[in-house]
């Protein structure tokens, strides 16, 4: 009898050791993921019990043991650790590496990028065109968008931070746009809190208009700080800014490309030729650097600049010396001497 007790509990550990060696191998082995051997999509919802993740897993295309799966995730303990989003089960991703990627919430995400000096529709053409994307705006006009964003009356120009913003694979854009205007609020509040004392602006939204004009404006970084002086110091005098890229942004999408003598004289709110002041809204999305350029200038008496041709620009304080500047750069007519 003692016998049969003991060849019993000898086949009993062997198979334990045995169903142990196959869990091991089964947990470290990448699954089946059907005959193209691709990429899936899985998605949890909030709520979704182990069990029903496990099956979900299945659904997807994997071609792995629902029980098996659940089994796993009972049993490492960290089955209610699990969280919901949008993952993507890569090639190679064993049940292991599944249940880890699902506790530490990898979820598959994508990316958009608001470049700097982009304006409102460069902003929402890009958004059309990201990737898994849930097209929430689309459908929406300007003043209804910025009401779901709890801005009522605002315009969108300006409002949105030049930045990459990742998501989740179907999150909606309108989610993408409440992180980029989040963050234009802390970065222009920044700015307007680093403002020179001595400054001429009223407003943190005076500033976000300014510095969107100075990133139009700007070939080369370095000269960010020299063209804000310019504008400041003819907002100080009452003097016009004169500056084309509020002209072009007043044209809208009748603008061809090229800037004529007669629209600078068609009168637009952003025509800064035929009106004084700074225009009524941004003129495209500025980054920090213009918002710290806007609020801290440097200190000259220039009071025009012009394209040198090599990315930076010519800064003058008389009209006399700008234009011999405008023949040099612009017209390649030398100085004669005397």
């Amino acid at each position: 009898m003692r016998k049969a007790w003991m060849r019993l509990l000898a086949f009993l550990l062997a198979l334990a050791l045995g169903l142990g060696g196959f869990a091991l191998f089964w947990l470290q082995q990448p699954m089946d993921l059907g005959p193209k051997n691709a990429a899936l999509d899985l998605s949890i919802e909030p709520g979704t019990s182990p069990k029903a993740i496990a099956q979900a897993v299945a659904d997807a295309g994997a071609r792995a043991s629902p029980s098996l799966l659940y089994a796993w995730f009972r049993l490492s303990g960290q089955s209610r650790q699990m969280r919901a989003g949008s993952y993507e089960i890569a090639p190679g991703t064993s049940p292991k590496r599944l249940l880890s990627m699902l506790v530490r919430g990898e979820e598959s995400l994508r990316s958009v990028t608001i470049v700097e000096g982009w304006n409102w529709r460069q902003l929402r053409q890009a958004l059309r065109k990201a990737e898994q994307l849930k097209p929430d705006s689309r459908e929406l006009s300007d003043a209804q968008l910025m009401a779901q964003l709890g801005r009522p009356g605002v315009a969108p120009e300006g409002r949105f931070y030049p930045d990459t913003y990742s998501y989740a694979k179907g999150a909606s854009d309108l989610a993408v746009l409440r992180r980029a205007l989040a963050a234009m609020d802390a970065h222009l509040q920044a700015a307007w809190q680093a403002r020179l004392p001595d400054g001429g602006l009223k407003s943190a939204e005076q500033a976000l208009i300014l510095a969107s004009i100075v990133e139009k404006e700007t070939g080369q970084g370095e000269d960010r700080p020299l063209i804000s002086s310019v504008f400041h110091n003819r907002l100080r005098i009452g003097m016009l800014l004169q500056t084309d890229p509020t002209v072009i942004y007043g044209l809208g999408e009748d603008f061809d490309g090229n800037l004529r003598r007669h629209h600078l004289r068609a009168d637009t709110p952003w025509n800064t030729y035929t009106r004084a002041g700074l225009p009524p809204t941004p003129i495209a999305m500025p980054g920090k650097a213009a918002l710290m350029a806007a609020v801290q200038p440097a200190k000259s008496q220039a009071l025009y600049f012009v394209a040198k041709g090599n990315g930076s620009s010519h800064f003058s304080s008389s009209l006399e010396e700008h234009n011999r500047a405008v023949n040099r750069y612009q017209r390649g007519i030398a100085e004669s001497k005397p």
